[in-house]
């Protein structure tokens, strides 16, 4: 009798249905990279993590993979600690696309193992991690036509661009905009949502990534480090302003009167913008699903895709925040936490 409830609880396991080693375990932890303190690249620690349980309005994730973005870099280093949000040990990561694995009680948007992409709350964070907790108002259905990888460079520069150019400028068919670092993350988004809508593209980018610039479909590539695009730029009806450098003080002048400024970077001079007769207005973006969702249509109908310049293994992310800090990423980088279905 013994022998035979033995061999039945060896078939069970071999079988899936009983984990004799701690099943417990391996539901309840989870690898995360983690910041336990603040500073460079260096300090991000892959390690094990509790597994966070979705409550009413939430879903769980299972993360296929998570899109790094230059802002993860400035939580790593405490700038949102220094504006009194400190919540270490952390875990940063505001771009996410994966599986539902879980949905809380009230949360009716999404079934277990629907494909999904999110922009994560950056006060909440949590996207470096093999599970994530997404709330449905932040969360779409992943384009059917790209992968997970391909997915999670999508949601935080993409909404970023969409509501700059389409919230904010509120853009029309036929007006000239101008993209200052249209190579980059936000700015290879706002390129092509400006031309779905019907607007010339004006974008500034270094030697290296005129290629990409004309592959996007711009009608006028500038290459910064030969030419100043203030000599070769004039009336255009928005400039979105995506840089650090001295670009966004050379910008009034190139603008048409009554039109606009945004910078996702630096606030514009308003006394400047008053010279001129333009608005000019820093955007800080914020998650959206229904701006995912026009996103989602957009790539659907392939008016606009990712750039995703490298992917590297979830554990390697101190390696992205070092290209990241470069200023000068191709695109988007993302990393991998696990495999997708197939």
């Amino acid at each position: 009798m013994k022998n035979k409830l033995f061999l039945a609880i060896v078939l069970m396991a071999a079988s899936g249905a009983l984990d004799i080693a701690g099943a417990q375990t391996s539901k309840s932890t989870m690898k995360a990279i983690v910041v336990n303190e603040y500073g460079g690249p260096e300090i991000l620690k892959y390690q094990d993590v509790p597994r966070p349980e979705p409550k009413d309005d939430e879903i769980l994730v299972r993360v296929i993979a998570a899109g790094v973005n230059p802002v993860d870099a400035y939580v790593r280093q405490g700038m949102l600690a220094k504006r009194g949000l400190d919540n270490r040990p952390a875990i940063i990561g505001y771009d996410i696309a994966g599986v539902v694995e879980k949905t809380g009680g009230n949360a009716k948007k999404f079934k277990t193992g629907d494909a999904v992409y999110s922009y994560l709350s950056i006060m909440r964070g949590g996207g470096y991690a093999e599970f994530a907790i997404a709330k449905e108002s932040e969360t779409a259905l992943k384009p059917r036509n790209i992968n997970f990888v391909e997915a999670a460079a999508v949601p935080l520069a993409a909404t970023t661009a969409w509501q700059a150019l389409v919230d904010t400028a509120k853009i029309e068919k036929g007006q000239t905009v101008l993209i200052h670092g249209g190579s980059g993350g936000v700015g290879s988004f706002a390129i092509q949502i400006a031309k779905a809508r019907g607007a010339k593209v004006i974008a500034t980018a270094s030697t290296a990534h005129q290629d990409l610039l004309k592959q996007l479909g711009v009608d006028q590539a500038i290459d910064y480090t030969t030419k100043k695009f203030e000599d070769a730029v004039k009336d255009v009806d928005v400039v979105l302003n995506c840089v650090r450098a001295d670009a966004l003080g050379r910008s009034y002048g190139v603008v048409k009167k009554g039109g606009i400024i945004v910078s996702i970077t630096d606030e514009p001079d308003q006394a400047e913008c008053a010279q001129h007769g333009i608005r000019g207005t820093r955007l800080g973006a914020n998650p959206d699903a229904k701006v995912l969702e026009e996103l989602t249509k957009l790539i659907e109908v392939r008016k606009m895709k990712p750039i995703v310049s490298q992917t590297l293994p979830l554990s390697e992310a101190n390696k992205a925040h070092q290209q990241i800090e470069t200023h000068h990423t191709l695109g988007k980088i993302v990393l991998k936490a696990a495999d997708g279905p197939k």
